[in-house]
């Protein structure tokens, strides 16, 4: 017995079923927002020369560099495998302690509050 023209059928019939439900299935009511080009709260008439906040900037980079932190600690467990993991996990240690003592740094700086 050959599956493989019962299987294409039955995916078939499947994606079938979910496009068709897919059209039925979501409640269209477009309102004067969600006609507007602009979603995000811009107003579209306005100039488009808006300055920006500089707070904006710096929690922007502040995201980026944790982001990048945890990113290049994710192969951390993997090094215990290695011939000195000792060694790996004290500079994964520095640093954490270098960036969370910079963490600290902007917190006591007032870096981190929104409000002007």
């Amino acid at each position: 017995m050959n599956l493989i023209p019962t299987m294409i059928t039955i995916a078939a019939l499947l994606s079938l079923v979910l496009a068709i439900v897919s059209f039925w299935l979501p409640q269209m009511s477009p309102d004067q927002e969600k006609l507007s080009p602009y979603e995000c709260g811009f107003d579209p008439l306005g100039t488009a020369r808006l300055p920006f906040s500089l707070r904006f900037f710096l929690v922007a980079i502040l995201f980026l560099l944790f982001d990048l932190e945890i990113a290049l600690l994710l192969p951390l467990p993997w090094g215990d495998q290695l011939t000195s993991p000792l060694l790996t996990f004290l500079w994964a240690s520095a640093v954490l302690v270098l960036l969370t003592l910079g963490l600290v740094y902007e917190w006591t700086q007032g870096g981190l509050d929104w409000a002007e």
